[in-house]
């Protein structure tokens, strides 16, 4: 099997829908455009001024000629040869974004004894990989472990989870994040319990951005989702008293036994504030009662 050929440097700048290269900076593109013009100009010139003609017909040879050189050779030359020097400033800002550190989420299922952790954390050391933030969440037969790590840019999935079965997880499994994930969760349920104390009705959607999930139609409840199934975790029902059961679907990202907790806290919440008159008569301020 042959060995693929390298893809050049300044290729990958191009758009994968129409194929052009970005536009170069515009002292660059002139550098460029009169270190290959300036040649064939004083070849031209020199060619031109031995003949015989007229003053104004060599003005007029040279001005035509030169057009037709710019658009036809100079711009295009230029372009093909110093195609790498023209986008240097685009390549070097490409690979800054490529080594700058990424973040992902990762959950591995971890034996519930002494060490476990120390060994998954070497392991990641090992790729330069640091843990930004952790939560553990007991399961059946351990402890699930969910990270936000910061891994070199180059760092694919494939190595992210060879290191989390070196390290002794069991089913592991990464996203790409954003900073976003940094957010405590706690935090987070809280603000959206401030958002449902204000109105009850919001509890579907305020679960769904805590879950970070897709509210689940009660008619395709039943619906055979592609690849996913309950025991997979990834559907959550909340019992509520005046919507009914709320299912929420979040594919290839099992719910957490902490996650489900605090949705159903939060469904709760907005069924005891559904129930609690706005105001009431019988209470006054503690002030114009002693009054």
């Amino acid at each position: 099997m042959k060995p693929k050929a390298p893809i050049p440097a300044a290729a990958e700048l191009s758009c994968e829908v129409c194929g052009q290269m970005p536009e170069p900076p515009k002292t660059r593109l002139t550098v460029a455009n009169v270190a290959v013009m300036l040649p064939i100009e004083l070849l031209v010139h020199a060619l031109v001024v031995q003949t015989h003609l007229p003053y104004l017909a060599k003005v007029l040879v040279l001005t035509l000629t030169a057009t037709v050189l710019v658009i036809w050779v100079a711009e295009p030359s230029a372009a093909r040869i110093l195609r790498r020097w023209l986008h240097a400033p685009a390549l070097r800002h490409r690979r800054r974004l490529g080594a700058a550190p990424a973040l992902w989420r990762a959950r591995t299922v971890l034996r519930d004894q002494p060490g476990s952790l120390k060994k998954i954390t070497r392991s990641l050391a090992l790729l330069d990989a640091n843990i930004l933030s952790i939560h553990v969440h007991p399961v059946r037969g351990g402890v699930m472990d969910e990270f936000v790590l910061s891994a070199p840019g180059e760092l694919g999935e494939r190595e992210l989870l060879d290191a989390l079965e070196d390290g002794g997880g069991r089913h592991p499994q990464v996203w790409p994040t954003t900073a976003l994930a940094m957010a405590d969760g706690q935090t987070k349920a809280l603000s959206l319990a401030a958002r449902i104390a204000a109105t009850p009705g919001e509890l579907p959607l305020a679960v769904a951005e805590l879950l970070s999930a897709r509210i689940l139609d009660p008619g395709a409840e039943s619906a055979q989702l592609p690849g996913e199934t309950n025991d997979a975790g990834t559907l959550l029902k909340i019992p509520t008293a005046w919507h009914g059961p709320i299912t929420f679907y979040r594919p290839g990202e099992p719910f957490t036994p902490a996650e489900s907790a605090r949705a159903h806290r939060l469904a709760e919440l907005a069924e005891i504030l559904a129930h609690v008159p706005a105001t009431e008569e019988g209470i006054r301020p503690a002030t114009a009662q002693s009054s």
